[in-house]
């Protein structure tokens, strides 16, 4: 057969339609004709390109040309098209705070406020009391200022946005100082001097990359300072032969001469998580107790909330800065508003926190329940197939920029076969119906159990089992 006998042999767009709608998987699915038009016609126009670049007769004879093989392509790219992109994985890696796959996870409470606010209108800038205008803002405010003594409070966006903020309000054109060595980058490119040249603000470095001192900030204070500040430094730590300066002695600083002190705490830890083993990390209310003026965190990570940025402090800065033009721009939604709240009021009782919102028990966690959590999940794999399952101590990550320096014992899964390449047991765990996200190690997938739950270790077993079967 020549191409224009494969061409001519080839069905109709309407015909393929039609043989689409009679087949077993559409059958029973209301799929739109667009759509299913659209994929038929995607099929042919490449089985059309495949034939013409076709070199000899047994190339030809390999291209699919059946109608009931172009069916199942359709289907496949229908399939593609319905689902979703952004979709559920299962974060097997073992770090908690994993900003490609969500950050926090969110606590009970806070997904059925999540729930109640999506699904209903509400009070969102509505006064029950007497039926006027409220803020959004009135939600939150009083709640963050109890549970950390600030005068006032104030929710945006995100982190990056609260410094951006409170940067262009009380700095703008005028001078920032900061260590060296804070000059930090995070994730996505994200740099304090870009940000603070962005707010208008303007850098003044101070110090060395591993020390610097309180004389340095106050050889630096000119007619033309507005502000000293500290920034967490995230996912690095500078150790040795070093020096910093802290809250309590900028905040005197700053008294003396009529200045800010913002202390950017980054990822904004509430309860003294020392207290539970892990290395300590300066609270909100220790920033704030210490002399800060304004004090800036994010909403998730450390916290366990959605993703936000907090601003506390005194009420005439953290005010204006609600009243700033860019603070329209930087707000919240009904949803970040409703999760935060439900998120908040778990710190009420800090021993219900801990056990309950998610992150925290996850950090928390104890290496023995993660121990039996492991060795049921590798009793499963093992009865699936012919896999090489052995049960290991190891250690986690908090990551979100937290804690980069703790490591959080743990217990793991590692799985090796026979038959298939670790790198193919990886991309089908990624691949499955529910996909699993791994670490792989010495040519072994990894499964972390302290970002495991009892039912995704069945979900886990489940992807093994596909696997064996189609091995």
């Amino acid at each position: 057969m020549e191409k224009k006998d494969y061409l001519r042999s080839l069905s109709s767009v309407n015909d393929l339609v039609q043989a689409v709608y009679r087949s077993r998987l559409m059958g029973s699915k209301a799929i739109p004709r667009e759509l299913v038009t659209e994929a038929s016609r995607t099929v042919l126009d490449g089985i059309r390109e495949a034939i013409l670049a076709a070199r000899d007769e047994m190339s030809l004879k390999e291209i699919k040309t059946d109608t009931q093989e172009l069916v199942s392509l359709v289907e496949k790219v229908v399939e593609e098209k319905l689902q979703m992109s952004f979709r559920r994985v299962i974060n097997a890696t073992g770090i908690v705070i994993h900003t490609n796959l969500g950050r926090s996870l969110l606590s009970r409470p806070a997904l059925e406020a999540l729930a109640t606010a999506g699904a209903h209108y509400n009070n969102l800038e509505f006064r029950l009391e007497d039926g006027s205008r409220g803020s959004r803002q009135e939600h939150l405010r009083e709640l963050l200022c109890d549970l950390t003594g600030a005068e006032s409070a104030l929710v945006v966006n995100n982190n990056a946005a609260a410094v951006l903020l409170a940067l262009a309000v009380h700095a703008k054109d005028r001078e920032v100082i900061v260590s060296r060595g804070q000059l930090i980058e995070i994730g996505g490119s994200f740099r304090l001097p870009d940000v603070m040249a962005q707010s208008g603000a303007k850098l003044v470095e101070v110090g060395t990359t591993n020390k610097t001192y309180l004389e340095d900030f106050r050889r630096a204070i000119t007619s033309e300072t507005a502000m000293l500040m500290r920034a967490h430094p995230s996912n690095y730590r500078i150790s040795g032969f070093t020096a910093e300066v802290g809250i309590k002695e900028l905040a005197g600083l700053a008294a003396e001469y009529g200045l800010v002190v913002l202390d950017d705490l980054g990822s904004g830890v509430y309860i003294d998580l020392s207290a539970y083993g892990l290395q300590y990390e300066p609270t909100i209310k220790r920033s704030l107790e210490e002399g800060a003026d304004l004090v800036c965190f994010s909403g998730d990570k450390l916290l366990g909330g959605p993703q936000a940025g907090v601003v506390l402090g005194r009420s005439d800065l953290v005010d204006a800065m609600a009243r700033h033009p860019l603070a329209r721009a930087l707000r919240v939604d009904k949803l970040t508003v409703a999760a935060m709240e439900a998120t908040l009021r778990q710190y009420l009782d800090p021993s219900q926190a801990v056990n309950e919102i998610p992150t925290l028990a996850m950090l928390t966690a104890n290496p023995e329940t993660l121990r039996k959590r492991a060795l049921a999940l590798a009793d499963k794999i093992s009865s699936h197939g012919d896999f090489d399952v052995t049960v290991d101590e190891d250690v986690s990550r908090a990551g979100g920029g937290a804690l980069p320096m703790e490591d959080l014992p743990t217990w793991t899964v590692a799985v090796t076969s026979p038959s298939i390449k670790t790198s193919v047991l990886e991309e089908s765990l990624r691949q499955a119906e529910t996909p699993v996200v791994c670490r792989v190690k010495d040519d072994r997938v990894i499964l972390d159990m302290r970002t495991v739950s009892d039912e995704e270790a069945e979900l886990i077993a489940a992807a093994f089992k596909d696997m064996a079967s189609a091995d």
